[in-house]
């Protein structure tokens, strides 16, 4: 018979890289198909103690939403390492094509995190920040907007824009 005795992880692996250890354990299991895996499971593929996921992120849902911030991560790098453009509307969709073209890339890994974000949760994470941040980075200065309406535009748009990726992608979860 296997021992099936979890190992803790080394002595020396704390702080940032043992969480990353563990989304990366998370994403695996996703990537896997098994989206409903348990902390043990979670615990057992990243080679830690099954306390050690509890102890970094607290829930489940809180490790999806970490997910949920490295996608949106990815798409800031993204948009921010593509060529510059000098139009608002010309950056925005830029952001649309790299936001789906992230989410595209793992699709089952993304619909399995999306799942998880519209569910309850002790802590509202910081999902909805992370991306009204990368709207507003889009946005840039607002230039070719209607200069009336600008300083409006540049403070509604970023929550109006993560709203509608968000409601787009809850068709495809």
């Amino acid at each position: 018979m296997a021992n099936s005795k979890i190992e803790p992880s080394s002595p020396g692996v704390r702080g940032e890289p043992l969480r990353q250890r563990v989304i990366d354990a998370a994403e695996r299991l996703l990537r896997d198909g098994k989206a409903d895996f348990s902390m043990r499971d979670l615990a057992a593929e990243a080679g830690v103690s099954f306390a050690t996921p509890f102890n970094q992120f607290g829930s489940k849902a809180a490790i999806m939403q970490t997910l949920s911030t490295r996608r949106i991560d990815t798409m800031e790098i993204r948009f921010a390492a593509a060529p510059p453009l000098t139009d608002t509307a010309a950056r925005v969709m830029l952001a649309i094509d790299i936001a789906a073209a992230v989410m595209l890339e793992e699709p089952a890994v993304n619909r399995a995190v999306m799942g998880w974000l519209g569910t309850a949760s002790s802590s509202p994470g910081q999902v909805w920040a992370r991306s009204t941040a990368l709207w507003t980075l889009a946005l840039g200065a607002g230039e070719g907007l209607i200069a009336a309406r600008r300083d409006q535009a540049l403070r509604c748009l970023p929550g109006q824009l993560a709203f509608a990726f968000r409601g787009v992608l809850s068709f495809w979860t």
